[in-house]
C-alpha cells in the first residue's frame, strides 16, 4: 500500500518590521510542514529599516535558515513622518534578546522589485503576508497593479474593527502609513485583516511562557528574552503575540472566525486618522476584507508551538 501523498506546503513571503511578534511569526513560518518561506521583505515601523533588516538577517540565521532571501524596503511611510514604536519593542527591536550580528547581507533588489518579481514568476502561487506598516505593499500594486490578482491570498497583521492601541481608533501598523493602507485596501483584492481585535484573544500568558521554557535556545534565546522586554500596551494577562496569527491564518483558518466587510481608512480625521472603518453591513459586491474577530486560543497555541517546536530541533539538527 503506498503512502498518501504530502500535501504541498504553500509558498509565502512576510513583508514584516521585526519586532519581537514577528521574530515569533518567522520562526512559525520556519517551524511549520506547510509552509515554505521564500522571502522576507522589510519595512520600517517598530524600530528603523536597517534595524528591522539586521533583525530579520539575525533571526533566520539563529534559526539556521540563512539561504531565504532577505530584502530592505522603505525606510519611511508614503507621505508622512516617521514614527517607530522603540518604547514597546526596546531599542533593538528583539526586546531584551540578544542575538549575534548577522553575517549575511539582504539581496541587492529593493523589497518592492523582490516582491513584484517573485509573485510574477509563480502566479497563483505565493501567498502574501504583511506584519507591518503596508508602504512596500502600496508601492508594489500602485508600481504593478496586475499584483493584487496574482498573489494566492494577501493577509495582513492590522488594523482593528473596534479599538485601536496607538490612538483610541488606530492600529500602530496602519496609523504608521494610512495612506498605504489606503492604497492597500483599494487595490481590488480581498485583504484579509487579522487585527486587535483578534491578537488581542491570542496572549502569551504564564502558561504559554511555561511551554516556550521547553523549546531550548529557541526560547531561552530569542522568544522568552524577547517578550520580557516587550512592553505591550495591551491590559490583561500575557502580551498579545500579533504576527503570528497572520500566519496562523494561512495553515489554519478554520480556528479562527472571519467575517466579510468593507474596510476603509480614515486620512483626514483629526482624531481619528489611521483607523480602520469597518462594515460589516457593506453589500457583497463592495466587500473587500475578510476580518477576523475571533481565535480558539487553545487550539491557536497548540498549532504554534508545534511549529515552533519543529524550528528548535531543526536548529539542533534534529
Amino acid at each position: 500500500m503506498s503512502e498518501p501523498a504530502r500535501a504541498v506546503p504553500r509558498k509565502v513571503i512576510l513583508d514584516c518590521d521585526p519586532g519581537i511578534d514577528d521574530a515569533f511569526a518567522i520562526a512559525f513560518a520556519c517551524g511549520h510542514p506547510g509552509l515554505e518561506l521564500c522571502g522576507v521583505t522589510t519595512v520600517a515601523g517598530n524600530v528603523g529599516l536597517d534595524r528591522t533588516t539586521s533583525n530579520a538577517l539575525a533571526v533566520l540565521e539563529f534559526l539556521g535558515r540563512p539561504g531565504v532571501p532577505v530584502a530592505a524596503g522603505s525606510p519611511a511611510p508614503l507621505l508622512r513622518p516617521f514614527g517607530d514604536a522603540r518604547d514597546v519593542h526596546g531599542e533593538s527591536g528583539l526586546g531584551a534578546a540578544r542575538l549575534p550580528a548577522p553575517r549575511g547581507r539582504p539581496v541587492g533588489a529593493h523589497a518592492v522589485d523582490f516582491l513584484i518579481d517573485r509573485i510574477t514568476a509563480a502566479p497563483g502561487e505565493v501567498t502574501l503576508v504583511a506584519t507591518g506598516p503596508l508602504t512596500n505593499i502600496a508601492l508594489a500594486v500602485r508600481r504593478h497593479p496586475p499584483l493584487a490578482s496574482q498573489v494566492a491570498d494577501f493577509i495582513i497583521m492590522g488594523g482593528s474593527a473596534g479599538r485601536g492601541n496607538v490612538t483610541p481608533v488606530a492600529e500602530f501598523n496602519i496609523a504608521c502609513d494610512p495612506e498605504a493602507a489606503a492604497i492597500v485596501f483599494g487595490a481590488g483584492w480581498r485583504v484579509t485583516m487579522a487585527g486587535l481585535d483578534v491578537t488581542h484573544q491570542a496572549r502569551a500568558t504564564a502558561e504559554v511562557r511555561d511551554r516556550l521554557r521547553a523549546l531550548g535556545r529557541l526560547g531561552d534565546e530569542l522568544l522568552l528574552p524577547g517578550l520580557r522586554g516587550y512592553r505591550s500596551v495591551a491590559g490583561g494577562a500575557g502580551q498579545p503575540v500579533h504576527d503570528v496569527c497572520a500566519v496562523a491564518l494561512v495553515v489554519a483558518p478554520g480556528l479562527f472566525g472571519c467575517q466579510p466587510a468593507r474596510v476603509e481608512v480614515e486620512l483626514q480625521g483629526r482624531w481619528t486618522s489611521g483607523m480602520t472603518v469597518t462594515d460589516f453591513g457593506a453589500p457583497a459586491s463592495a466587500r473587500n476584507a475578510l476580518v477576523a474577530m475571533s481565535v480558539d486560543a487553545p487550539a491557536f497555541w497548540d498549532l504554534v508551538l508545534g511549529a515552533l517546536q519543529r524550528a528548535a530541533a531543526a536548529m539542533d539538527g534534529g
